[in-house]
């Protein structure tokens, strides 16, 4: 008992003196064990790629949305707008949420030949994210002089992030990930 009380004194004269402190606190928030934002993230560059296919899946920390390339993802522009806009005819297309994310890749649906590499059956539900705790809606934009857009529509203004990965085979994918909360 004694050497449990000597023990436990020294511990707290060596926090009281500095010794041992805790690590410093974060001023910049995350969630997750990742760094999130809401402002738009972009890329420049062109692919020669095509968009293939669109699919979500969900999280525990969020809600993804993945654009499969047939090459490398090169570019691409992300961010929250009043509304999602049609390529080409600037249409307005009505996206169920509290928010909206136009996802822009700078690659078209279709080939260097003009044949369609991505023709969604129903332009106005890509995937059924029903349940999904973020999602609310994705919605088709239209491809147009080489870009495909797609329009987000999310329970609120999210932090997101966008990432780029290779694969499978000679393919990418274009990944946005909305966060659950702030």
């Amino acid at each position: 008992m004694k050497k449990l009380l000597l023990w436990l004194t020294a511990l707290l004269a060596a926090v009281g003196l500095g010794i041992l402190a805790p690590g410093p606190a974060s001023a910049a928030t995350s969630y997750c064990g990742l760094a999130w934002g809401s402002l738009a993230k972009t890329a420049p560059d062109l692919s020669t790629a095509s968009v293939t296919n669109v699919r979500t899946g969900q999280h525990y920390c969020f809600d993804r949305m993945v654009v499969d390339l047939n090459g490398p993802v090169k570019g691409y522009t992300v961010g929250y707008v009043p509304n999602i806009v049609q390529d080409g005819s600037g249409f307005t297309i009505p996206v169920q949420g509290n928010a909206r994310l136009q996802v822009t890749v700078n690659a078209p649906s279709y080939d260097q030949k003009g044949n369609v590499t991505y023709n969604p059956a129903a332009k106005a539900e890509l995937s059924n994210v029903a349940g999904y705790q973020t999602f609310r809606q994705v919605v088709y934009a239209g491809s147009f002089e080489g870009y495909t857009s797609i329009g987000l529509g999310v329970r609120a203004r999210l932090p997101f992030r966008v990432l780029t990965l290779d694969g499978p085979g000679s393919g990418s994918r274009l990944i946005v990930d909305v966060a659950h909360f702030w």
